[in-house]
């Protein structure tokens, strides 16, 4: 036998030395004189606190907590402190047609822990069955998994937050910023090598002033709660690099702490909001790392299998799949609900976090039946103190039957849409626009354009070069034969499959980023961008990138000229998003008529510069347009400057050139021109009301309107975050 499988003989309990200690808060808390441990399980028999060494390589002791309130098992050792590295081994039936799958042999993280150390090490000893054994996970393995598995260790949470607040960034003036912890500075030239791919390389100074200058105002990032790596991955040299794979809610993951200490990720926090940054979380709460019935025993699995996760009814063994991973988690009972509530309202109270994006979100608002809005969860968000002031942001899709839920979130949240992305990339190809905001789909309740989050791309799927350099994925180093990724990438490779020598093609394909970077930026809704797409990173055309930790998956700082005039132009745009209300506005676009000014929110032109009509509409070959949007008609006034701006954008997604009349204007005043996706340059001029506009084929154009009898003007777009 290896000696590293055979359990350590655990000293004696000293009895007098394990107070009852109280059921609440769950977790390991330490007081300021010692540890209250309490963890939830409903069906177990006995539950035993195991204490490792510094190192979490040699177990010292196990220890039965002694008291059981409210299926809370608790206990108090007055000798612990900050450091204290422990486990669980939790004794209970093992009986997986029942549901149950309790194996005291293999050692538990608290779901609680605020912190892990040590590394996962793959082995059979992490199961609770025997692998390969005739009876599959019915049978049980009596092997000790210790020294396999990460420990949890004992925070002390002390921290100097000094004047740090919310920054509560409107949603008007929100723009996303979707990016990965370790791949946005793993190349970065500024951040010493120590630091890159960690709290502490995201907060250099170097790092946030780009942010602050290209004029973002959240950075979403992946996965930061703790994860496990996938052992088909390790095996094939990769890993789980996006960290869709949680074991721990309440933990960062160790990886990205250079210091090992926790207060690390709270200093990024403090350095991003000192910038005007606010700092939402991709949360995945659908779903753990244990997988399906043939999966390891790490944590909820061995503390009460048939209450944390979703069983099938009529064969409990088995595991209810909505996430596609595997299991999925059960918010419909109150602990489990309790569990990803507290885990929210401690990053939002403890780390100062601003706000989350929820994985599979649909599966959270899940009743055996079936998505119902007025799930537990989504009652319990709206309702609670805390987690109501952040950002709510649902990705509104899950793998189980009537999961696709666009639009079907209640108010105060707002959700991913996907519809956006899809018809943008098909109209410039050649199709439909969702320029106002979707009203089609959130128009209802109250909900305003914010609760659309317009993307053209997202970490899932081709970047925005890859976009418009293939046809088709290129996800050979997944090393699955191109198997895995989407093939429904509504892309378009101009000619040319990948890097092309033709300076028309690469042309053509940095004109289409600056159309669709211009589409996002101007359509009503709350918009996000990628990291990277900026400045046309590419993935050489692998939409899947997942287990890409690799120069794949890192960002690329060492910009061509083609890349820094994309990113140039980027930040004329948001700039321009910033000056003028109306492209942010806080009513959805319906073309309602101003009874006072007899003027419309939005008019739509023909490049006659006639109304469009329905029969116009509905000719599937209509390939130009135009959109009048007059800032005057906003029913609600918004009190900055621009609000009542007048604007014309001009779109031809047909190939060739297009003659566009601009609209008749008051004498003396004039359109000028802000932007024209034809020029890779930025060139404002100015235009008399009956001029013919030429727009070139596959463009979009931005004016503004001049008007004679408003005295000054706008002139320079504010700075979205800065140092306070």
């Amino acid at each position: 036998m290896d000696r590293r499988n055979k359990p350590q003989a655990p000293q004696v309990n000293i009895p007098s030395r394990i107070r009852e200690g109280l059921p609440f808060p769950l977790g390991a808390t330490w007081d300021g004189l010692g540890v209250n441990f309490a963890l939830f399980s409903a069906h177990a028999a006995k539950v035993e606190l195991c204490l490792f060494d510094e190192s979490g390589q040699r177990e010292l002791e196990r220890i039965e907590l002694p008291e059981y309130t409210d299926e809370i098992w608790h206990g108090y050792l007055p000798d612990a402190h900050p450091g204290q590295v422990y486990g669980y081994r939790v004794h209970g039936p093992y009986a997986p047609d029942a549901g149950h799958r309790f194996n005291p042999n293999k050692l538990l993280l608290d779901p609680y822990a605020k912190q892990l150390i040590g590394a996962l090490r793959w082995s059979k000893a992490l199961y609770g069955y025997t692998v390969g054994h005739p009876d599959a996970d019915l049978s049980f393995d009596k092997r000790d998994s210790a020294p396999f598995v990460p420990k949890s260790r004992v925070i002390d949470p002390a921290f100097t937050w000094g004047r740090d607040h919310p920054v509560q960034t409107p949603w008007d003036r929100t723009l996303l910023y979707e990016t990965h912890l370790r791949g946005f500075t793993m190349r970065h030239p500024a951040v010493p090598s120590a630091l890159r791919g960690t709290c502490a390389g995201l907060m250099h100074p170097e790092v946030i002033d780009y942010l602050c200058r290209l004029g973002a105002s959240a950075l979403e990032l992946l996965p930061v709660h703790a994860f496990l790596p996938d052992q088909h991955l390790l095996e094939k040299g990769m890993t789980n690099y996006w960290g869709y794979n949680s074991i721990g809610f309440f933990a960062p993951h160790p990886r990205y702490l250079a210091s090992g200490k926790i207060r690390e990720f709270k200093e990024m926090v403090a350095h991003l909001h000192d910038a005007g940054l606010e700092v939402i979380l991709d949360v995945v709460y659908n779903h753990t790392a244990e997988g399906n019935e043939l999966g390891p025993t790490l944590s909820m699995r061995g503390i009460d299998n048939a209450t944390y996760y979703r069983l099938q009814s009529d064969a409990p063994r088995l595991y209810v799949n909505d996430s596609g991973t595997g299991n999925t988690l059960d918010l419909s009972h109150p602990c489990v609900l309790q569990m990803v509530t507290d885990s929210l309202r401690y990053w939002a109270t403890e780390m100062h976090v601003d706000g989350f994006r929820f994985d599979l979100a649909t599966i959270l608002g899940r009743e055996p039946g079936g998505f119902d809005e007025r799930h537990a969860f989504l009652v319990a968000c709206r309702q609670d103190p805390v987690l109501r002031q952040t950002k709510l942001i649902a990705e509104p899709w899950d793998c189980g039957p009537g999961g696709y839920q666009v639009g079907g979130f209640p108010p105060g949240w707002a959700e991913w849409n996907d519809q956006f992305r899809d018809t943008v990339r098909t109209f410039w190809k050649g199709d439909d626009n969702r320029l106002a905001g979707s009203a089609d789909l959130f128009d209802q309740r109250g909900r305003q354009p914010f609760a659309s989050v317009n993307f053209v791309t997202a970490h899932d799927g081709f970047t925005l070069r890859d976009l418009v350099s293939y046809d088709r994925k290129h996800n050979e180093a997944n090393d699955e034969n191109n198997r895995d990724g989407t093939d429904h990438n509504l892309s378009w490779n101009h000619g040319v499959e990948g890097p092309s020598d033709d300076p028309q093609i690469n042309a053509l394909r940095l004109r289409q980023m600056r159309n669709l970077f211009a589409t996002l930026l101007f359509s009503q809704g709350t918009p996000m961008l990628v990291a990277g797409d900026e400045f046309a990173r590419t993935q050489h055309g692998n939409n899947n990138a997942y287990c890409q930790d690799s120069e794949i998956g890192w960002l690329d700082w060492d910009l061509d000229a083609d890349g820094q005039a994309l990113l140039d132009f980027v930040r004329h745009l948001i700039r321009l998003r910033l000056r003028f209300p109306i492209l942010r506005r806080g009513r959805f676009l319906v073309g309602a008529r101003h009874e006072e000014l007899d003027i419309k929110d939005v008019t739509w032109l023909t490049p006659a510069g006639t109304e469009m009509t329905t029969e116009r509409w509905e000719d599937g070959h209509n390939r130009c347009l135009a959109m009048l949007l007059d800032g005057r008609a906003q029913p609600t006034g918004i009190p900055r400057s621009g609000a009542d701006s007048t604007l014309l954008l001009l779109v031809n997604a047909h190939h060739e050139r297009v003659e566009f009349h601009l609209p008749e204007v008051p004498e003396g005043s004039r359109w000028r021109r802000l932007v024209d996706t034809n020029q890779p340059t930025v060139e404002e001029d100015t235009f008399a009301f009956a001029s013919c506009y030429g727009v070139t084929g596959r463009s979009l154009l931005l004016f503004e309107l001049i008007r004679s009898d408003v005295p000054g003007h706008p002139d320079e777009a504010p700075v979205f975050c800065e140092p306070r």
